[in-house]
C-alpha cells in the first residue's frame, strides 16, 4: 500500500508511475480465432472475439478456446498499434503490458507477432486464461496496489472488461483513461 506521504511526494516532485495495458484480440490484432460454444443440447456454434465480447453466457453452455493457443492469420489494427508503439517509445517499454484472456502459453506467439509488426522491444505478455472481466480488473488492481502505478491507461474491445476496469479504477487514487475499442 502506498503511503499518503509517498503519494504526495511523488506527485509534487516526481513523474507519475505509468501503467499502459493493451488487450490483444480485436484491440491490437484481428485473427481467425473463434470461441466454440456448445449448448445443453450439444449443438456447437462459433463466435469471433468481437461477438464473444458482447455475448451473454447462458447456464449449461461450455466454451472451447482451442484457437487461442496461437495467432491465426493476424491482421494488424494499425490505429492501436500506433498508440502502442508511441507509448513504448515514450517509456522505453517500462510499464507497458499486453493483457489477454488467452492462455499464458501464447506469450511467445504474441511476442513474435509484435516483432513481425516492428515492435522489437520486449513487452511483457500476461495470459490470464480467464474470460471473466473481473480478472483483468484484478490484475491491474494488483499492479496499482503492489507496484505503485498511479497513472493507468487500458484499451480493450470488450465493454464488459472496460466497465470492470473502470469500476475498479474509480475506487483508487489514480489518474486513468480507459478506452473501449470499437470496430
Amino acid at each position: 500500500m502506498i503511503k499518503l506521504k509517498e503519494l504526495i511526494s511523488r506527485s509534487l516532485f516526481v513523474e507519475s508511475k505509468k501503467l499502459r495495458v493493451f488487450d490483444m484480440d480485436d484491440t491490437l490484432v484481428m485473427t481467425n480465432s473463434f470461441i466454440y460454444i456448445t449448448d445443453t443440447s450439444g449443438k456447437e456454434k462459433k463466435l469471433t472475439p468481437g461477438e464473444y465480447a458482447v455475448y451473454n453466457e447462458k447456464p449449461g453452455e461450455t466454451y472451447d478456446f482451442r484457437d487461442f493457443h496461437t495467432i491465426q492469420n493476424p491482421t494488424e489494427i494499425k490505429k492501436m498499434t500506433k498508440v502502442l508503439k508511441r507509448m513504448i517509445s515514450k517509456s522505453g517499454g517500462d510499464g507497458v503490458f499486453i493483457l489477454t484472456a488467452r492462455p499464458q502459453s501464447v506469450d511467445r506467439h504474441i511476442t513474435k507477432y509484435l516483432k513481425d509488426i516492428g515492435i522489437n522491444q520486449k513487452i511483457p505478455v500476461t495470459g490470464l486464461q480467464n474470460n471473466d472481466p473481473k480478472a483483468k480488473a484484478k490484475w491491474i488492481e494488483d499492479k496499482i496496489d503492489n507496484e505503485g502505478y498511479d497513472d493507468v491507461y487500458f484499451a480493450d474491445d470488450s465493454i464488459k472488461n472496460v466497465n470492470a476496469v473502470k469500476d475498479m479504477l474509480r475506487t483508487k487514487n489514480v489518474r486513468f483513461r480507459v478506452q473501449h475499442i470499437k470496430h
